[in-house]
């Protein structure tokens, strides 16, 4: 714990904090239907979680604490995003929208495997490595395709509760999630030889010490 928090009081890591405090927000005024106020906090979180990483490396602001905030806060945002949209989806009107609202299920699968597997990691004295570039793409794709959907998307789009003919039709809706959740998938899969070896490399130094 005491290297965990050691070198912690960065501007990364508060950005990063912030991003958490945000979460919230985005969801009441999403679910209160005020979208536009919802895609700033979005797009301010997404753009954040971009310069964070740069702020860090540039001015040597890495820290252990914000390793583990930065995938924290990427995690929480795309959980909330996933349920409210898999929500909508669901009750959308268009048949083909309700088809596809079961994709969603993949990025909460995802997320959820990584949550537990990081705590699991952690208990065992296992610290969970940083994004791959996989994951990092994928996040950044997520981000892109999300706030498209929630400001064009048909029926549950900003441009179409307002009226306006500035939406984008059902297939490319659709597809936009496909592609978001294939990225994750392969983002979810590159983590896998990383892990198991930290997971191999950790049990075999207990077993020697046992030994």
């Amino acid at each position: 714990m005491k290297d965990l928090f050691k070198g912690c009081w960065t501007v990364p890591n508060l950005i990063s904090f912030i991003r958490i405090v945000l979460i919230p927000f985005f969801a009441y005024f999403y679910l209160k239907n005020e979208v536009v106020i919802a895609l700033v906090i979005l797009a301010v979180s997404g753009l954040s979680d971009f310069f964070d990483g740069k702020i860090a490396r540039k001015f040597n602001q890495v820290s252990n604490l914000g390793k583990l905030l930065d995938p924290v806060a990427d995690k929480l945002t795309q959980i909330t995003i996933a349920v409210l949209l898999f929500i909508e989806f669901r009750h959308c009107t268009n048949t083909i929208m309700q088809a596809f609202g079961w994709v969603f299920l993949v990025f909460l699968v995802k997320e959820g495997i990584m949550v537990i597997g990081g705590l699991l990691m952690l208990i065992f004295g296992i610290r969970p490595g940083a994004a791959e570039i996989y994951g990092k793409v994928a996040t950044f794709v997520f981000y892109v395709a999300m706030i498209l959907i929630i400001a064009f998307g048909p029926e549950i789009g900003l441009m179409s509760k307002l009226g306006i003919n500035l939406v984008m039709p059902d297939w490319l809706t659709v597809g936009l999630v496909v592609i978001s959740a294939i990225m994750t998938v392969v983002a979810f899969c590159s983590y896998m030889p990383e892990t198991h070896r930290q997971v191999q490399e950790r049990f075999s130094k207990k077993e020697k010490k046992e030994n």
